[in-house]
């Protein structure tokens, strides 16, 4: 086939086009689905508890992860500021991930730990009392507003089902760990869990 031949026929050139990305994407993409590194957890990695998980949700409903990415590049200019860089088995629980690419605000992959409870409860809910210069919205409905109880097992029953390994235990339980909590505190207890799995050697 000659290549003018290709050039004057647009659907011909798309169809050609489609095939030569789609064998380009399925040679990057298919060999990460057999990677132990991408597939395996890292060793310390725990699934959320019901009241992270909760957390988890406000978080994305909030639009938090449009502004705060969860993954640290493998750059001395990362690492130096926010710790160890993000390897993928410290997302395969995760759905749908949300490591982002945008930093309007720090990256939170490392987070958890590093300040108290009380700072980010103050934080959210009017982050210029801890961070003056903070372009933060404040988030002080998280405070009224209890999290639904009735949805939490459901939840981690959909997460079992992909290969989280919650027991039935923690299934059954659900509902009692989360009755009568703020999505502030879950919110908090999200933030509190992330990048423990990975050991922050600075």
């Amino acid at each position: 086939m000659k290549h003018d031949t290709i050039e004057q026929n647009i659907g011909l050139m798309g169809l050609l086009i489609v095939i030569v990305i789609s064998f380009g994407g399925l040679a990057e993409i298919v060999p990460l689905f057999f990677l132990k590194d991408t597939t395996e957890p890292v060793e310390n990695l725990k699934p959320y508890t019901a009241l992270q998980l909760e957390g988890r949700d406000v978080y994305i409903k909030e639009g938090c992860h449009t502004c705060h990415s969860q993954m640290i590049r493998p750059f001395r200019s990362e690492t130096e500021r926010y710790g160890h860089y993000s390897v993928a088995g410290e997302s395969v629980w995760e759905h749908p991930f949300l490591w982002g690419s945008k930093r309007t605000g720090p990256d939170l992959a490392r987070v958890g730990g590093r300040y108290s409870d009380e700072w980010h409860r103050v934080h959210l809910l009017n982050p210029r009392d801890v961070v003056p210069e903070s372009n933060m919205p404040a988030f002080t409905w998280l405070d009224d507003k209890m999290i639904n109880a009735e949805l939490t097992a459901s939840k981690l029953k959909a997460f079992q089902i992909m290969g989280v390994p919650y027991s039935d235990e923690d299934i059954a339980n659900a509902k009692a760990s989360v009755n009568g909590k703020t999505e502030l505190e879950a919110v908090v207890a999200y933030l509190q869990s992330l990048g423990h799995a990975i050991k922050d050697k600075r």
